[in-house]
C-alpha cells in the first residue's frame, strides 16, 4: 500500500470525530459508511496525484454517505408532471382519516380475521363488505391486491376451460403490457372476441354464445377513446343476452369513482352502482384511482358469484392485509359519510382545484425559480391542461397554470441545458418532477397545495446545482 493510503485514518478514528459522533444514525450504519467511504478513498488514491483529504473533510463526507445510506428508495416527490393520479409515483394520497387508520393497524392487534361475537375465525372482508355493499348497491364484495388481481380471479372463478366473450373494441392494453387478450389466457379463459374495433353490436353477442360460452365480459375503455363511426352494446343489453342464455356478466370498471364526478364539475366517469343496477353479476375496480384510496382492487356483485370468485384458491393468495383494508374502510367511510367528498379525499381534491387558485400559486412561486435559474434560462407563467391519469379520463383534461422554464441559446445548447436543469431539479432534496413539452420544462401546479408545500419547494431552490452554461 502507498505511503498516501497509510495517511488514512482508522473507522474508529473516524467514529469518534464529533460531527459523527452527534449523528443519530446506530452504531452499526456508521461503521458500514465509514467503512465504504475509506475503501472508496483507497481506490481514489491509487492514483499518485490524488491529495488525502483532511480528518475533518473526510469525517463530513462520512455523515454525508450515512444519510445516503439511510435515505428512501422511493423519496417524496413534488408531482409537477400534469398527472394527478400518477402510476409512477404512487397514484392516489390517501385522506388524513385513511392514514390514522392504516397506523393504528400497524401498532396494534386488530380483529381481522376473528368474529368478536362468536369468538371464532372470522372473514377479512366483513371491514368492508357493508360499506361497498351500501355504495354500490352490489350483494357481496370482497378485495384483492389491484383491479388486475380482481380481474385474473374473477375470470378464473367464473370463466376458466370456457369461452369469454368481449368486444374487440374493448382488448385492451394498459400500463406495464397488462393486456385482456394475455390475461384471460392466464385465466385460463378460452378469449371470443366478437364486433369489430368501433362497432359491435347486440347481435355479435347472440351469435357467438353457445355451450362452450362461460361468461360475457365489457372492459371499461379507460386509457384510449376511440371516436367517430361507432356503436358498443349497453351494459343492461348485455346484462340480459347474458341472463338469456344463463351465464354471468362482468365488467371491468377499472377507475370506478364512487362518487358523481360531473357534480363536482369534473368530466363524467362510470360508477359500479350504474353497472349494478344495469345487471352485472359483478364489477371490478381499483381503489387507489378516482376512488382517492390504497392501491387494491375491488370486486362486488351477486352474492353467488362473490361467493364463487371468493372460493377460488388464487383469492388468498391475492388477497390484502390489515392495512391496506383499514386504509380502505376509512376511505369508504368518508364517501358514506362525508358532507364535502371533494375536501375529503385528496385526489379529489387535487381534481377540483380552480385555475384561479393555481394561478395565484404560480405567482407566488415565481420569483423564487426565476432567482434561483441560471441567466441563460427563461421563466414564464402559462395556461395549461392536466390530466386525471392511470387510464382515467384520457380524452379530457383540466385547465390549470404551470411555470415553464425555456432555455435560451442555440438548439443543441438548449437541449443539452433542458436536460440538465431536468437532471438537477430531480436531485434536490425532495426531488421536483416535472414534464419536457415543446423545448421547455413545464411545472405543472395542480398537485402543490399548501403553505406548507410551497415553503418547502421554495427552501430547496438554494441547492439547485446548476451551472452557468459553457460554450
Amino acid at each position: 500500500m502507498s505511503d498516501k493510503r497509510r495517511a488514512l485514518p482508522a473507522v474508529d478514528t473516524l467514529l469518534s470525530h464529533p460531527a459523527v459522533v452527534q449523528h443519530g444514525a446506530g452504531h452499526r450504519l456508521k461503521r458500514r459508511a465509514l467503512r465504504e467511504l475509506l475503501t472508496a478513498e483507497r481506490q481514489r488514491l491509487v492514483d499518485e496525484t490524488s491529495a488525502v483529504p483532511d480528518l475533518d473533510s473526510l469525517a463530513y463526507a462520512g455523515v454525508v454517505h450515512i444519510e445516503w445510506l439511510s435515505r428512501s428508495r422511493a423519496p417524496s416527490v413534488f408531482n409537477l408532471t400534469g398527472t394527478v393520479i400518477h402510476t409512477n409515483l404512487g397514484r392516489s394520497t390517501l385522506a388524513e382519516s385513511a392514514v390514522m387508520a392504516l397506523t393504528r393497524a400497524a401498532c396494534e392487534p386488530l380483529a381481522l380475521e376473528y368474529d368478536i361475537e362468536s369468538g371464532r375465525r372470522g372473514d377479512r372482508d366483513h371491514m368492508v363488505e357493508a360499506l361497498l355493499c351500501e355504495l354500490t348497491g352490489a350483494e357481496a364484495a370482497t378485495v384483492v391486491n389491484n383491479n388486475a388481481a380482481a380481474v385474473v380471479l374473477a375470470l378464473s372463478a367464473m370463466g376458466a376451460g370456457r369461452e369469454a366473450i368481449i368486444s374487440r373494441g374493448e382488448l385492451i392494453e394498459i400500463g406495464g403490457a397488462f393486456r385482456m387478450p394475455d390475461i384471460m389466457h392466464a385465466s385460463g379463459c378460452i378469449l371470443r372476441e366478437v364486433g369489430t374495433t368501433n362497432r359491435t353490436h347486440a347481435w355479435d353477442f347472440e351469435s357467438a354464445l353457445g355451450e362452450a360460452t362461460g361468461l360475457i365480459v365489457k372492459a371499461h375503455t379507460s386509457n384510449y377513446a376511440v371516436e367517430g363511426f361507432t356503436s358498443t352494446v349497453e351494459e343492461r343489453e348485455l346484462a340480459r343476452i347474458a341472463h338469456h342464455h344463463g351465464v354471468p356478466f362482468m365488467v371491468d370498471l377499472g377507475s370506478g369513482a364512487l362518487t358523481d364526478m360531473a357534480a363536482l364539475g369534473l368530466p363524467d366517469e362510470a360508477q359500479p352502482y350504474e353497472s349494478i343496477e344495469a345487471g352485472a353479476d359483478v364489477v371490478t375496480f381499483s381503489g387507489d384511482k378516482l376512488l382517492g384510496g390504497p392501491q387494491c382492487g375491488l370486486i362486488v356483485g351477486s352474492r353467488e358469484q362473490i361467493e364463487r370468485i371468493k372460493r377460488h384458491p388464487l383469492k388468498r393468495a391475492l388477497r390484502v392485509d390489515k392495512l391496506i383494508l383499514s386504509a380502505l374502510e376509512a376511505t369508504l367511510l368518508l364517501y358514506r359519510d362525508s358532507d364535502d367528498i371533494a375536501a375529503d379525499i385528496p385526489t379529489l381534491r387535487l381534481l377540483t382545484r380552480s385555475e384561479a387558485e393555481i394561478a395565484a400559486c404560480a405567482e407566488r412561486l415565481a420569483p423564487a425559480l426565476a432567482g434561483a435559474l441560471p441567466a441563460d434560462f427563461e421563466l414564464s407563467q402559462r395556461p395549461c391542461r392536466s390530466q386525471l391519469g392511470s387510464g382515467a379520463l384520457p380524452v379530457d383534461r383540466l385547465p390549470g397554470q404551470a411555470l415553464v422554464v425555456t432555455p435560451t441559446g442555440e438548439r443543441r445548447r438548449r437541449e443539452r441545458r433542458l436536460r440538465e436543469l431536468e437532471q438537477a431539479l430531480r436531485q434536490l432534496p425532495r426531488p421536483v418532477v416535472g414534464r419536457l413539452h415543446d423545448g421547455a420544462l413545464w411545472l405543472d401546479l395542480r398537485c402543490l397545495v399548501g403553505a406548507a408545500d410551497e415553503t418547502a419547494f421554495i427552501q430547496q431552490l438554494g441547492a439547485l446545482q446548476l451551472a452557468q452554461a459553457t460554450p
